[in-house]
């Protein structure tokens, strides 16, 4: 269980994100080319400030209520993602509040879309790459299908890989959903986390999302 984040430094958040894109360099990709994320579930709204003052541009949030609460008070400090599991029947809330959903991934999602989305929505499809049981995402042979049938534009893919104890462990499972991507000309991945967002950009990830790494204060 991770616990809130009750207090955040902005210069510690410039620090880390100064490391994250030197650590995303040394694996041979230019920064600039990977959107750094900063997922905020266990961010509390009154460290909101300490975030943008940072540095941080992109947010992202797990849950619909939360996500319109705390943009309520710093909305127009950020650029906002939802990235949690999706309820089909938060995605009126969301919306035209964030600029993408990074996990679509059921028929009935699809279908509040269709009645709600506004013109020019974009997302992106969630993939369960490794096959895994109970876990959402669309699997791979029925991508194709879902793609098809989504009302609006599809703009890239999205995926968690199973739990590793090494970010080298992921690897496979990055560089397929990239495989994925390229085979239906998608642009962007979503992919990689606090613990293998390095990996995630070498076989490239176009957007990291982190948590911890950007918050806690090197030791």
């Amino acid at each position: 269980m991770v616990d809130l984040i009750e207090q955040l430094a902005p210069d510690t958040v410039a620090a880390n994100l100064r490391r994250v894109r030197e650590a995303i360099a040394d694996r041979g990709r230019d920064p600039d080319t990977v959107q750094i994320l900063a997922a905020i579930k266990y961010l509390p709204t009154e460290c909101l400030a300490a975030l943008a003052d940072g540095g941080v541009r992109l947010v992202g949030e797990n849950r619909a209520q939360q996500l319109i609460a705390k943009q309520e008070v710093a909305g127009e400090r950020f650029t906002w993602d939802f990235i949690g599991a999706l309820q089909s029947r938060k995605v009126k809330d969301l919306v035209g509040r964030v600029r993408w959903i990074h996990s679509v991934a059921s028929d009935s999602a699809l279908a509040q879309l269709e009645r709600h989305a506004p013109p020019g929505c974009e997302v992106l499809v969630e993939v369960n790459v490794a096959g895994e049981a109970g876990k959402s995402g669309v699997a791979v042979p029925n991508l194709a299908g879902f793609l098809e049938r989504c009302p609006v534009r599809v703009v890239g893919l999205m995926t968690m890989p199973p739990q590793a104890s090494s970010a080298e462990q992921s690897r496979p499972h990055f560089a397929r959903l990239a495989e994925l991507a390229a085979e239906n000309g998608l642009r962007e991945l979503s992919m990689g986390t606090s613990q293998d967002y390095a990996v995630a950009a070498q076989e490239g990830a176009t957007i990291v999302r982190l948590g911890t790494i950007l918050y806690e204060s090197a030791a």
